[in-house]
C-alpha cells in the first residue's frame, strides 16, 4: 500500500510541473504521460492498470509487452 503524503507528492509533483509550463493548455497526453512515469517508479502493479486503460490495449499481447518491458528493468 502507498501512503497517502506519497500520493499527494507525486500529485504536487506533477500538478508543479504542469503550472511550470508557458501554455494554459495542456494535452491529455502529456498528464497522462506525467503520471504513467510516476507510477511506474511508485507502484508497478498500479502503473500497468493505468497503462492498460491509457495506452487502451487492444489484446493480451499488448499487454504481456508491457509486463515484459518492466520485469527487463
Amino acid at each position: 500500500p502507498v501512503k497517502t503524503k506519497r500520493i499527494e507528492a507525486i500529485v504536487e509533483e506533477i500538478e508543479g510541473n504542469l503550472r511550470g509550463r508557458d501554455s494554459v493548455e495542456v494535452p491529455s497526453q502529456v498528464i497522462g504521460g506525467l503520471v504513467m512515469r510516476k507510477l511506474k517508479k511508485l507502484d508497478k502493479v498500479a502503473y500497468l492498470r493505468f497503462a492498460s486503460v491509457y495506452r487502451s490495449f487492444a489484446d493480451l499481447d499488448d499487454f504481456e509487452k508491457e509486463l515484459e518491458s518492466l520485469v527487463k528493468k
